[in-house]
């Protein structure tokens, strides 16, 4: 491109087409990007559009529901990527330092964080610093840790089951996973089954819960018993598995401490081993390069002094006494 082309691009530009086309790439969905920025889906295909048009370049080939993008929209995704983490890093390089915090921080989570302690953790937060402002979006475990890797976020909670180079990894929560069928399914209610009885049974599944995903050890579980059962049903969001499962599509493997209140109403049921499978660890993560405000290092101070504090198993608890965010 001439000199004279680009700045005539950056003259025209509406850096606000690039924020949604990283919103586009990152949900893989037009339909999932307009809801994540609370607009129509024909809004963010015309944003789409206009950003084509604005840069002379197809960005992406649409085919019916699926679309992948082009060499062109790779190359543009990286660099809006480069582009939307400079901007965010505004408000730390103005950030002034007071005796009373004020400021924002951006938390991304994975869905269902089940926490009491958290909870009263995060009332403490806010009771200690009334005046930062906490932003929680919920995501994919991968769309999370591609944020922080762009510097885009403070910190996130999510699944990670090896380290990622630049991004600080802490474990906040151990939850052991156990399988379940639902009220609808013909082994609820059974009290004598093994191991044996559940081999040839169909599954729902986790979309992650594949060979190198973050919760590839359920896969692993599966092989190494001889499961022969289909995945019949599958799904992102920890409720839609829970309400397959209740609903019999399939058994399928859940967080004990998240179905405790299903247990007890009889809309689940455990099934072998009775040990559980294999504990899944929820870690705090953050890109160790990016300079974070007063608000955002405040928060991650007492994050990580409140973990200090508190077992693994207290995280799990009802959350009485675990509200101290300046302990």
């Amino acid at each position: 491109m001439r000199p004279d082309a680009a700045r005539f691009l950056n003259d025209r530009l509406d850096w606000n087409l690039l924020r949604t086309y990283l919103v586009i790439m990152q949900e893989r969905s037009l339909s999932r990007a307009a809801a994540r920025l609370y607009v129509t889906q024909p809004a963010v295909s015309q944003a789409l559009k206009r950003l084509e048009e604005a840069l002379g370049h197809t960005l992406i080939q649409r085919r019916g529901p699926h679309f992948e993008p082009t060499q062109a929209g790779i190359d543009v995704y990286r660099i809006a990527s480069d582009i939307y983490g400079n901007i965010s890093r505004l408000e730390t390089e103005l950030d002034e330092k007071t005796e009373d915090i004020t400021g924002s921080l951006r938390l991304l989570s994975v869905s269902r964080i089940d926490s009491a302690a958290y909870d009263e953790f995060l009332a403490g937060f806010h009771r200690a610093y009334p005046r930062i402002e906490l932003q929680i979006e919920v995501m994919r475990a991968s769309d999370i840790i591609s944020s922080l890797l762009q510097k885009t976020a403070t910190a996130g909670l999510s699944l990670c089951r090896s380290p990622v180079d630049k991004l600080e990894r802490h474990c906040f929560l151990r939850q052991r996973y156990a399988i379940f069928c639902g009220r609808h399914h013909r082994l609820f209610g059974q009290t004598q089954l093994t191991m044996d009885d559940l081999l040839a049974e169909n599954f729902v599944s986790f979309t992650s819960d594949q060979i190198g995903d973050s919760l590839s050890p359920l896969t692993v579980f599966r092989d190494q018993r001889g499961f022969t059962g289909r995945i019949v049903a599958s799904s992102p969001s920890l409720d839609e598995v829970r309400r397959l499962i209740f609903a019999g599509y399939g058994i399928g493997c859940l967080p004990e401490h998240i179905v405790r209140d299903d247990l007890a109403h009889e809309r689940l049921w455990r099934l072998p081993p009775e040990e559980g499978l294999v504990d899944v660890d929820v870690y705090l993560l953050w890109h160790r390069e990016r300079r974070m405000n007063v608000a955002e290092q405040t928060f991650l101070d007492s994050m990580l002094r409140w973990m200090q504090q508190h077992s693994l198993s207290e995280r799990l608890g009802d959350g009485r006494g675990t509200g101290s965010a300046r302990a």
